[in-house]
């Protein structure tokens, strides 16, 4: 990664649009943004056919869980591995494996094999290829990103690209589901990791591994969360996420139960979908413009609270627009606490470390996720899917007052960190970290 280029000009920070001067960031962009419509088609593809199945909130939260609870053991050492190996070449790897599995879930869906316990194994298949691919991929954008000033439009840009996908997949399942079936929707995202991997074959850069040592992986590992544990930023984010996500998150598995409570369909489940896409198109946005990482804890509290009172907002909704709106607010607090706490730790993170923390970033909110949505499943089926949404905004309250009463300690414990880093420029500029506009 070449450092010493031509640093963008100020008036140029506000600009989102400035990361697409970079060659390889928009060959990644554009393959990603077709891949990542495919991917949101068959995730409602997906669990739309299981509530058809089973009828049952609890195995609609059991098979969204199992693409998510691999994380939870292999992500860890697919941070050793970003670490070790070119992070380019494990992208395209997990790539492929992914069109795999989406082909076999299309042959067995299209040819009328298909049952719940093959969902749940296909499921895991994904959760493994995932617990790869995210910490690589999030790793692997920072190494396309030539300059500190351009990291945080290519989060939020990187965002903004599956927030499109959202709004554009979510959407086109539901007409395909209807006209067509859910095997068509596999199928369709089994061919998007074309573009997606005929991109990566034309991007061109340095993406040798920063970490040559040749120490024992099971070393590697303690090494790198000892460093995330000890570096007072980087373990209240983890920690942060790792608490939200657990009761945040777990509404979204269970969608179609309230679709089938309002009698919807799968393009109802498709507009829910699209509605939370739009708001965190916003919420990108509003991300894109921010030209310091100074000040994003305010951020974080701000847009966690915003969440809570928003789950209790779809709470009380018992019909289609409402509910839209409500997710629509959802998405957009939803990007700027996870845009923030991204730029945040792609800031602080030592380059020879960046895989394995953000490793326990991603693990961090999908590890908790599928533990949350199996309690929310159980809640769900035993005291109806509104009074779930309220118990998790009330839980979700409680953490975000608990980050907000610690904040003010953990940015004094910080200080230090965010002047070695460069992103104060002189000691007498860091009291601009504790002001609440900054």
């Amino acid at each position: 990664m070449d450092n010493e280029q031509q640093q963008p000009r100020k008036e140029d920070l506000t600009n989102p649009l400035r990361i697409f001067k970079n060659r390889d960031y928009t060959l990644y962009f554009g393959g990603q943004l077709i891949s990542q419509v495919g991917t949101w088609m068959q995730q409602i593809a997906l669990s739309w056919l299981t509530y058809k199945l089973t009828s049952s909130a609890v195995l609609l939260a059991v098979v969204g869980a199992s693409g998510q609870i691999p994380s939870l053991v292999i992500m860890p050492f697919a941070g050793v591995i970003a670490d070790r190996f070119n992070r380019h070449r494990i992208v395209l790897i997990t790539q492929a494996a992914a069109m795999l599995q989406a082909g076999i879930l299309a042959y067995l869906t299209l040819t009328n094999q298909i049952q719940i316990w093959y969902l749940i194994a296909l499921g895991l298949a994904m959760g493994v290829i995932n617990a790869f691919d995210m910490p690589v991929r999030s790793a692997f954008v920072y190494d396309m990103v030539k300059t500190k000033e351009d990291l945080p439009a290519a989060v939020a840009m990187n965002a903004s690209l599956m927030n499109t996908s959202r709004l554009i997949g979510p959407a086109l399942a539901g007409f395909v589901v209807a006209a067509f079936g859910e095997g068509i929707c596999f199928l369709l995202n089994s061919l998007s990791y074309i573009a997606v991997i005929g991109s990566l074959s034309f991007v061109r850069g340095n993406f040798a591994p920063t970490n040559n040592k040749k120490a024992n992986v099971f070393t590697e590992l303690k090494e790198g969360f000892s460093y995330a544990m000890s570096t007072s930023p980087i373990r209240a984010i983890i920690l942060y996420l790792a608490a939200f996500g657990f009761g945040g998150m777990a509404y979204a598995m269970l969608l179609p139960v309230f679709v089938t409570e309002i009698g919807g369909n799968a393009d109802t489940l498709g507009y829910l979908s699209a509605a939370s896409a739009l708001g965190s198109t916003l919420g990108t946005f509003i991300l894109a413009t921010r030209k310091k990482v100074v000040g994003m804890g305010n951020w974080i509290v701000g847009s966690s609270f915003v969440y809570a009172l928003a789950i209790f907002g779809f709470g009380l909704t018992h019909s289609l627009w409402p509910a839209m709106f409500a997710l629509c607010l959802l998405g957009a607090a939803m990007m700027l606490q996870m845009g923030c706490c991204n730029t945040i730790l792609q800031s602080l993170v030592d380059q020879d470390k960046r895989g394995r923390v953000m490793s326990l970033f991603t693990m961090a909110f999908m590890g908790t996720v599928p533990l949350g949505s199996l309690l929310a499943g159980s809640i769900s089926n035993q005291f109806g899917f509104h009074n779930m949404l309220f118990a998790c905004g009330s839980y979700c309250l409680i953490v975000a007052a608990t980050f907000a009463y610690l904040l003010p300690r953990l940015r004094n414990e910080g200080r230090g960190l965010y002047v070695q880093r460069g992103l104060l420029e002189a000691e007498e500029e860091l009291e601009t970290i504790t002001k609440p506009n900054a």
